[in-house]
Parts: C-alpha cells; structure tokens; sequence
C-alpha cells in the first residue's frame, strides 16, 4: 500500500513535458534579458531541459550501436558543445520574443508540446519534442526541436549520414570538432543587449 502511494506522489511531482517547455523558455529569456549575459549562461541555462546527448545519439542511428564507450563520449561531447554553444548564440542575436503555448501530446515515454513564436511581428510554429528518461531523477527532457517543417535532429541525421559515407566515424569526429570550436570561437563577442 505504501509503496505505491510513494510511486504515485512522485509521478505526480515530475513536471509535464508542457511545464519543462515553459520554465525552460522563462528562464533562458530571463537569463539573456540580464546585463552581463554571455553565451556560457545562456548554454548553462539551456542544458537544464535540452538534452544535447540524446540529441547526438538519435542522429546517429545505428552507427551509435557501433561505437566503443570512449568514441561515444567524444563524439557527444563535441557534440553537445557545439550545439549548445550555436544555440545560445541564437537566443542571444533573436531578442525579445513572445511564445504562445499550444496542446502537449503524449505518447508512452514520448511527447510533443507545440508552441508558436513571434519575433518582430512573425510567427513560427516551434514544436518540441521530450522523452523521459528512464535513468534517475525521471524527468522529460528535450531531444529535438522542430521548426516550421525542418527537424534539428532529422537535419544532423541526413548530415551524418553523408559524413559516415564519404569519410566514416573519424572524419565526422574531426567535422564536429571543427565546427564546435568554430562556434565556440564566436561566443566571447556575443553578448545580450542591456535590459531596457
């Protein structure tokens, strides 16, 4: 009986995949709305519900499955710096922008949650799509974000395919290093504007 009473308190504790959208969305504005905001912040803010490794191994399809433990955290460590650090840069050149939240879809351990963006007077339908993990803590984390029609994840997937093709896993190591460092190098000019 106690058990699952604990197991039910828990689940419901978990934020839903529309409520881990919303706080991350609010804190990533808040912290690149704040005097001094860098690049660094805003990537440190944005780890907190975008999960960059599920992101790298979704793009590598079964080639993940063959791959030893130290190419895979190589692999998702340039990975992950580089898609952060692009990312941030983002948030910090878009500005102020105003989301509008629409329904969240679940799907088992899967969801979407749908939301549309306005920037200077256009909209852009985003969708985001979570996963909960199945290693402790629980939680939905973001994996893919869907803008207009074109995946991020589905982009880096065809992406790296090619790669594999043409020059196998080590030349596309060496392309992912490359262009991580290429936008890592931007990151120290960039920074927010001062609140108004």
């Amino acid at each position: 009986m106690l058990i699952p009473l604990i197991a039910a308190t828990l689940l419901a504790s978990t934020p839903s995949p529309l409520e881990v959208v919303k706080s991350g969305y609010a804190n990533v504005q808040k912290v690149a709305s704040a005097p001094g905001a860098t690049v660094e912040k805003l990537a440190t803010a944005v780890d907190t519900f975008v999960d960059f490794n599920e992101l790298a191994r979704r793009a590598l399809g079964e080639t993940w499955n063959t791959l030893t433990p130290a190419q895979r955290k190589e692999f998702t460590g340039a990975m992950r710096g580089m898609l952060r650090a692009f990312y941030a840069q983002r948030i910090l050149g878009t500005g102020q922008t105003a989301i509008t939240y629409g329904e969240e879809t679940l799907n088992g351990d899967e969801a979407i949650v749908r939301t549309t963006v306005t920037v200077e007077r256009t909209q852009l339908p985003i969708a985001y799509k979570l996963y909960r993990q199945s290693r402790k803590p629980r939680g939905w984390r973001i994996y893919d974000i869907v803008t207009g029609n074109t995946s991020l994840l589905e982009d880096y997937r065809v992406q790296f395919n090619e790669l594999l093709v043409t020059q196998g896993f080590n030349g596309l190591l060496a392309t992912v290093k490359a262009r991580r460092a290429q936008v890592e190098n931007l990151a120290p000019s960039r920074k927010a504007p001062a609140a108004k």
